[in-house]
């Protein structure tokens, strides 16, 4: 039966993690697609102490209802790469945005790539969020 690997922090989720999960599950056919998730701690120690914007309980009920998952691993280090050791996978499936990058896990196991769009990230959605806050007419009424 073939293992589908992918991870993330999957910090509000969005579109572009609905379609990497299809395609794992594609990838997959009737093997199984495990997904790594950082922990709060993880996400912390790579994106700052204002990460993650959702908990991790919160983060793991969200892509565990995804039908195309069948099993959410939470781990604390910065990287998988010990949950991958541990796993085994036959293909490690990371977003396009990682496309030319080195893939931690690659040299136990395939990589590809899901066709996704990296002009959508929730880093980039948090910007858009901080942007509009800052740019909100103030009301001012004249007495």
């Amino acid at each position: 039966m073939k293992i589908v690997f992918t991870n993330g922090c999957f910090d509000i989720y969005h579109n572009q993690h609905v379609i990497l999960l299809e395609f794992c599950r594609f990838i997959a056919g009737d093997g199984r697609v495990i997904v790594g998730l950082n922990s709060d701690k993880s996400i912390q120690k790579i994106k700052g102490p204002d990460r993650p914007i959702t908990p991790q309980d919160q983060r793991f009920n969200i892509i565990k209802s995804n039908r195309n998952v069948d099993q959410v691993l939470i781990f604390n280090e910065e990287t998988p790469y010990n949950l991958i050791k541990r796993i085994q996978p036959d293909i490690i499936v990371k977003g396009k945005d990682w496309y030319g990058r080195e893939v931690i896990g690659s040299d136990i196991c395939e990589v590809m790539f899901a066709p996704t769009d990296d002009s959508v990230t929730t880093t980039k959605i948090i910007q858009k969020c901080k942007e509009i806050k800052n740019d909100t007419p103030r009301i001012v009424t004249s007495s």
